[in-house]
């Protein structure tokens, strides 16, 4: 049995991934850290584990296997740098950290301290994108030549239940949060375009405040590569009725997905049938298992996220490019981000 300390609550699915160490056979939560004592003793009593209001006497305890990181973005870097000096395995919120630099150190303690290391990126999991990864390794839409992707919700706008939206006030706090929609809801879509296009040269974003909070509201991100491919990643937390969207267009063909209906639509000059009209694709691969269950499986066997690691330190980049190009307005290339 892996004992797991929680370390906060303040992330929006914080409690989603305690239900998860919950409902594995091998995991059980056996301890809590909060940055803010009150919310953090009430999620302990909930459960009836212990408190901690010091960090470093939580990870001195040896019979803590490994946390769960859900605290603000910005002291991802010291949390998990602790964590992993003090042994402890580590499962976190994405992403790892808001800039590149911090990201190196913590996967410079991570290797220092033996321990294993998985970023929740739950969409690289899901069967849709395992169907569309199929389709695009097939070559049936010959070069991909755009990608486009889209996740937005309401969680900023006022309505009679949430007349501040239903997002806690604190993921408008820039300082804690490093920006809005983009590294929030965006981190998805552009891990999708990470996973189909790879690394792109440069990165241009474009950031609204449609509400007036500190941090975006509604943001696009445009992704240059050198062999002339784009990506369009766009996050809003603005919209009532946005589905997710995924679009991947090539030289040869075209696909599309939505969560509006779930269907899986190509066209491509590389089948007579899909050549003449969209056709729905319903022989999708089987989802992967969770990124939960994953580090589960790492920390038993004494494997590595090698994968999971690279896109996510790749999200790193991109969001640290996105965030720097939206402050500059102008155009930031990957290779100028400092390590």
């Amino acid at each position: 049995m892996i004992k797991v300390a929680m370390l906060s609550f303040w992330h929006v699915h914080a409690k989603d991934y305690a239900k998860q160490v919950e409902g594995h056979p091998d995991t059980e939560i056996v301890a809590v850290w909060d940055e803010l004592e009150e919310r953090g003793k009430a999620e302990a009593d909930k459960r009836g584990v212990a408190f901690y209001s010091d960090l470093q006497e939580l990870l001195a305890n040896p019979d803590i296997d490994g946390v769960v990181v859900d605290t603000p973005t910005n002291i991802h870097r010291d949390v998990m740098v602790a964590a992993a000096k003090a042994g402890k395995h580590i499962f976190t919120e994405k992403v790892i950290a808001p800039t590149l630099r911090e990201v190196n150190e913590i996967l410079q303690a991570i290797e220092e301290a033996g321990v294993t290391l998985t970023v929740s990126l739950p969409r690289l999991n899901f069967n849709y994108t395992q169907a569309i990864q199929a389709i695009v390794e097939q070559e049936l839409l010959g070069q991909i030549t755009l990608v486009r992707t889209r996740l937005s919700h309401n969680g900023g706008l006022s309505t009679a239940a949430n007349p501040n939206g239903w997002l806690p006030e604190h993921f408008y706090n820039a300082e804690q949060c490093g920006g809005g929609a983009m590294i929030d809801l965006g981190c998805h879509p552009m891990y999708l375009a990470r996973l189909l296009l790879g690394m792109p040269q440069s990165v241009s974003a474009s950031y609204g405040y449609v509400t007036g909070r500190e941090v975006e509201d509604n943001a696009v991100a445009t992704l240059q590569y050198e062999n002339g491919a784009v990506a369009v990643v766009e996050a809003g937390f603005v919209n009532p009725f946005s589905p997710f969207v995924i679009e991947v267009h090539g030289t040869d063909g075209s696909l599309l997905y939505s969560d509006h209906d779930r269907k899986l639509l190509l066209r491509t000059v590389r089948s007579t049938e899909a050549a003449k009209e969209w056709q729905e694709q319903t022989n999708w691969p089987e989802a992967k298992p969770t990124a939960f269950d994953q580090w589960v499986s790492h920390v038993q066997q004494g494997t590595k996220a090698t994968d999971n690691i690279r896109i996510a330190t790749d999200l790193t980049k991109l969001m640290e490019a996105s965030n720097r190009s939206a402050a500059s307005k102008q155009q930031v290339r990957i290779e100028s981000l400092q390590p």
